[in-house]
């Protein structure tokens, strides 16, 4: 039987994934290191219950379906999506709501639909969007980056927050979190006063720097370089995080060029948030996105489209998540019309 560019991709075997997987996670090692360094401790304990709770929830559902569970477990997949869910969540988010995410991202994204290569949505983004929209304040909980702080709360605070919730002595929740970049333009913006005022206040505009916010042009570099890494080896298809960015970048260019005052830069939104995690590593999951050659342009460029409109106009302060979950329910549609056409075919 003979297979076309337009099918689904086949692995060989176990192994094959299991590379593919590993290829992510080393390309993820260098953004996660920077936002260890900007943010805290805290983005190591989303790592740590992450991982724990999709590998613990993986075996338990690998054994309750009666599947084998040392080939799924080191196939490495699981784990990617433990990884770009911790790295999505505040630094600050309490451990339940990390185990949460992880549970509806394993256990409902993934299992109920019938595993790996079965699932049509993103699971990570699932859990993401599931804690995102039932617990909206504590995923408000991100600390000031450092460079805004002279330091950022050290490991047994972290800790002590985390597992139990309590602020250190003499302070409160509002010193030890701050919004982010993209939440506090949005937010600023809605109440009437332009982004040179917003960047230059005394309160507000210590969270800029050159770019976008202090931290996040290192964070989402350090991503963009990985994520380079990962079409040079051929894990990554270009035309997906191609068409998203570009598509981000003409969408915002031209906003901003209609009104500079309430509409922030390309350079902003191409380098703030979560953009180049997602270009690179969420958006071009395998199983979730579009299969075809102009059905992966047309997806990313969508998500692009819908991750601006949150973004800009929406109720939540970054759109990349929705607008996966969105794009993904389109995914039968643009691979069944967007088919290429089979070589020796009159159509």
């Amino acid at each position: 039987m003979l297979f076309s560019k337009a099918d689904a991709p086949y692995l060989k075997n176990n192994s094959d994934i299991q590379s593919l997987m590993l290829k992510v996670i080393y390309a993820m090692i260098p953004g996660t290191i920077a936002m260890f360094w900007f943010f805290g401790w805290g983005v190591l304990f989303n790592l740590v219950i992450a991982i724990s709770v999709c590998l613990a929830s993986e075996t338990m559902m690998l054994k309750f379906r009666q599947r084998p569970v040392e080939p799924a477990l080191s196939d490495g997949s699981a784990l990617v999506t433990a990884c770009l869910l911790a790295l999505s969540l505040p630094p600050l988010a309490p451990w339940w709501l990390t185990t949460i995410a992880s549970l509806f991202a394993i256990v409902v994204a993934k299992h109920l639909y019938g595993g790996l290569g079965l699932n049509p949505f993103n699971p990570a983004m699932v859990g993401y969007v599931v804690v995102m929209i039932s617990f909206p304040r504590e995923m408000t909980y991100w600390t000031p980056p450092l460079g805004v702080t002279d330091d950022w709360l050290g490991f047994f605070d972290t800790l002590s927050f985390v597992f139990s919730g309590t602020v250190p002595e003499g302070q409160s929740i509002d010193t030890i979190t701050m919004a982010t970049p993209i939440d506090t333009l949005k937010t600023q913006i809605n109440l009437e006063h332009d982004i040179e005022y917003i960047r230059g206040h005394r309160v507000y505009g210590e969270l800029f720097g050159n770019v976008t916010g202090v931290g996040w042009e290192w964070i989402n570099g350090l991503y963009l370089l990985g994520g380079l890494w990962l079409i040079k080896q051929g894990v990554v298809d270009k035309r997906i995080p191609l068409a998203f960015l570009v598509t981000l970048i003409l969408i915002s260019n031209f906003f901003a060029v209609v009104d500079y005052s309430s509409y922030s830069s390309a350079l902003f939104h191409t380098m703030s948030g979560g953009t180049m995690l997602a270009a690179f590593f969420i958006i071009t999951d395998p199983v979730t996105a579009s299969t075809t050659p102009r059905g992966r342009i047309i997806y990313g460029a969508g998500i692009a489209a819908i991750a601006y409109i949150i973004r800009t106009w929406g109720g939540y302060p970054d759109g990349i998540a929705f607008a996966v979950l969105l794009m993904n329910m389109t995914v039968p549609l643009l691979d069944l019309y967007t088919k290429p056409r089979t070589y020796g075919s009159p159509d």
